[in-house]
């Protein structure tokens, strides 16, 4: 009897969790106070616990089926599918998402660590006497040979067809995703993550110094092919070992969290770059796909380059850079 009566004293908060759930069905839940949200998960939970507590002493059916019915809207109205709102996403992709990417020092730490390493295998691969044999350490004698038979032929003398330029487009989604995965996957043990960046950056540096140098004769065909889909591509694989860096930093500097809640905070943080670093990976293997081996113009290649470098500096500098003040000094401070 003793549980009976609690039930019907807690008759009020089932009223209570009904009426939130009126205003929140009625659409005015985007002006219900952040504390009356967080009232109506309290009284969800207690509801659930009530619910409970009703079958388990066979209370009245009437009552059972009240709060079983009380229970699942409270449910449906805390966990229901936002609407897709146009403008919030807008806000989000313009705003929101390239401040985050600008601010994060991951990525400004790979950023620097990637283009570091990279010039300088580049310098190293195309001068002849600061290291004569770095380019056969880096490559071997064999790789440099595969490389310039790859490119031995000119772009224009190999056209390619329509299916076979979509195949090759997808085929370097899945190549170029799996680099930029593996960069983020080692990023988890932080120091592997950092090794297997430096890795690529200093065996694409070597490819390009080796490549322009003059007496390589195949460095034109190469230049002629990758210039275009380069930044996408490059840009792609330094957020995604940015990303790896912040989830592999997390559970290891969880700022008195747990491991497992600082390595969901810094999952939530990491989605904008990985999300970001998908959409350039895409837009990589297209330009790879069907521009760089057609028979377009030099120029016009060296200008979707340019083109995407703007692009990509207006995305992440220009959007990124503004300071809101307090806010944006917080974040950077968690980071």
């Amino acid at each position: 009897m003793k549980v009976v009566e609690l039930l019907e004293r807690r008759r009020v908060n089932w009223q209570e969790l009904d009426h939130l759930c009126d205003r929140v069905q009625s659409g005015a839940g985007k002006r219900v106070p952040p504390a009356e949200i967080s009232r109506l998960g309290a009284l969800y939970r207690a509801a659930c616990a009530d619910l409970a507590l009703a079958y388990a002493y066979q209370l009245p059916q009437n009552t059972v089926q009240y709060l079983h019915r009380l229970v699942g809207r409270a449910h449906n109205q805390l966990y229901r599918s936002r609407r897709f709102e146009l403008s919030k996403w807008a806000h989000m992709l313009l705003f929101e998402v390239p401040k985050t990417i600008f601010h994060d020092r991951c990525v400004q730490t790979m950023f620097c660590v990637f283009w570091g390493v990279f010039i300088l295998s580049a310098y190293l691969a195309y001068s002849k006497t600061a290291w004569p044999d770095f380019v056969e350490q880096i490559w071997t004698a064999e790789g440099i040979q595969s490389l310039e038979k790859m490119y031995e032929n000119p772009i224009q003398s190999t056209p390619r067809t329509g299916d076979t330029n979509s195949f090759m487009a997808g085929l370097y989604i899945w190549n170029n995703t799996g680099i930029g995965l593996q960069c983020f996957a080692w990023g988890l043990l932080v120091v592997p993550g950092m090794l297997i960046t430096m890795f690529n950056a200093i065996k694409l540096g070597a490819a390009f110094g080796y490549m322009a140098r003059p007496d390589v004769p195949a460095g034109d065909n190469f230049f002629h092919f990758v210039t275009a889909h380069g930044p996408f591509e490059l840009t792609a694989i330094i957020l995604m070992a940015g990303a790896g860096l912040r989830l592999g930093l997390s559970w290891m500097m969880t700022k008195g969290l747990t491991r497992s809640s600082a390595l969901r905070k810094a999952g939530r943080q990491v989605m904008p770059i990985v999300g970001a670093a998908m959409v350039m990976f895409f837009l990589a293997a297209m330009i790879e796909g069907f521009l760089s081996p057609s028979a377009a113009p030099y120029p016009l290649k060296v200008a979707v380059a340019l083109f995407s470098s703007g692009l990509l500096a207006v995305y992440f500098i220009v959007l990124g850079f503004p300071n809101e003040g307090p806010k944006n000094q917080r974040m950077t401070n968690d980071q």
